[in-house]
């Protein structure tokens, strides 16, 4: 049996539960957001990785369906708010909720999602309930902490890079870590193996992040899908610039603050003389040896891991290590 399982078969058995889940039905104008939201795909990673998580020790990922959905009615449900904190017109090539709809109607179907996050979680086992549970809000307080944090630095003049890391650690890493961390308590993991995968998670998201930060400047534009360079037409503090705020001096540092005071520039001309000082001060390089660093221990980790199934283990580091050779 264990030897059946797959990745594709996994994700294809991920995408059939949740698009056959019913969120409710009346109000329309509540649930149909929903619904929407759901519909829009994404590449489910946080649910998968809890199913793989699990398949590490048990074959019958099928019996944790709805408590590996939760973790992605949640993720979505906090993509849904935010969107609406930075005004975005887009998600997934299609129109945000607030925009589709309005900003009060996302804001309440938001919160409905996340009481449907909590009504899935109520199929855990009752020996696992609880420690589910405080985990879970334990992480779902972080991400809104991260989220805090981001927006408080869009008016804090420096930003250290101890914070930025910590920032991009509860934004987004800690649901990763979670996720693995989730499946191998569900599956009666050791606790041991159970926080080895939490860190690895939490590890390879810092990375992944700061891949999304090199990559927002130094993309293919042909396969990133998006603007290059948005980050610095938007001043957003990613870790390029907090580095280039701590190492440039003379005529880089006047140059650089000159951009980030600009209130009327072209954009393609600001991003390219930004790029030209990180060029300048190697940011790239130091971007990508941090980035390492974080992978690295992650992977490191990871393979301190001693689990039954070796077939999944293999697939789940294709897996990560897939996302962190990706090019958008």
């Amino acid at each position: 049996m264990n030897q059946e399982i797959s990745v594709d078969k996994i994700l294809q058995d991920l995408e059939k539960h949740i698009q056959r889940h019913s969120y409710g039905q009346s109000p329309q104008e509540l649930y149909e957001p929903i619904s929407y939201i759901m519909s829009l795909g994404g590449k489910r990673i946080r649910p998968l990785l809890t199913l793989m998580a699990y398949s590490l020790y048990k074959s019958d990922y099928q019996n944790i369906m709805n408590p590996a959905s939760a973790v992605e009615v949640f993720h979505n449900f906090t993509l849904m708010h935010d969107d609406i904190m930075d005004d975005a017109p887009l998600r997934r090539g299609k129109a945000t909720v607030h925009e589709k709809w309005n900003a009060n109607t996302a804001i309440l179907s938001g919160d409905v999602m996340l009481v449907k996050a909590y009504d899935m979680l109520l199929d855990i086992e009752p020996g696992k309930f609880w420690e589910s549970i405080r985990l879970f809000n334990q992480t779902a307080a972080e991400v809104c902490e991260g989220q805090q944090h981001d927006m408080n630095f869009e008016s804090q003049n420096s930003v250290t890079e101890e914070a930025y890391i910590d920032m991009i650690r509860q934004k987004t890493a800690v649901l990763l870590g979670f996720s693995l961390q989730f499946g191998a308590i569900l599956a009666d993991a050791s606790i041991e193996d159970a926080q080895k995968l939490y860190d690895f998670g939490v590890n390879i998201g810092i990375g992944f992040q700061l891949k999304d930060d090199l990559l927002d400047v130094y993309a293919d534009k042909d396969k990133f899908g998006k603007q290059v360079g948005g980050d610095i037409i938007s001043n957003k503090k990613t870790f390029l610039l907090i580095k280039a705020n701590e190492l440039a001096e003379g005529d880089a540092k006047m140059k650089l603050e000159y951009w980030l005071e600009a209130k009327t520039f072209n954009k393609e001309e600001k991003v390219a003389a930004v790029t030209a000082i990180y060029d300048s001060l190697g940011i790239k390089s130091l971007t990508e040896a941090k980035m390492k660093a974080y992978f690295d221990k992650g992977f490191e980790q990871y393979a301190a891991l001693e689990v039954p199934n070796k077939k999944i283990y293999i697939s789940l580091l294709q897996l990560t290590q897939d996302l962190v050779h990706r090019e958008k």
